[in-house]
């Protein structure tokens, strides 16, 4: 996550996205895909298998930005992608990490 801390990513507006995704080659790749495209942004990502391995989550942290609502849109057309959550730039995961990097 750069050199911003989570106190400056709250003051700028950042979103973390939690998407749960089926779990095989190339789904990162479109995820990631789509953001680039669309020349945004993404400061951090986290990705862990879940249950069986059969499913993975990732989180996103990205700037909130006016074209945001239209980017979960697209994600949630995925075929891969099962589930999109928004959450705020508080969103506890980035934070732990973040104490990992002081």
């Amino acid at each position: 996550m750069n050199s911003i801390t989570q106190r400056e990513n709250q003051a700028l507006g950042a979103a973390v996205l939690e998407l749960d995704v089926n779990n095989h080659a190339g789904v990162m790749s479109h995820v990631v895909g789509l953001f680039s495209r669309r020349a945004f942004n993404v400061e951090g990502i986290l990705v862990m298998p879940v249950g069986d391995g059969a499913a993975s989550r990732i989180w996103l942290l990205v700037n909130e930005d006016a074209r945001l609502d239209q980017m979960i849109r697209q994600l949630e057309k995925l075929e891969d992608v099962l589930a999109v959550r928004r959450h705020g730039a508080d969103h506890a995961v980035f934070e732990r990490l973040e104490e990992f990097f002081r």
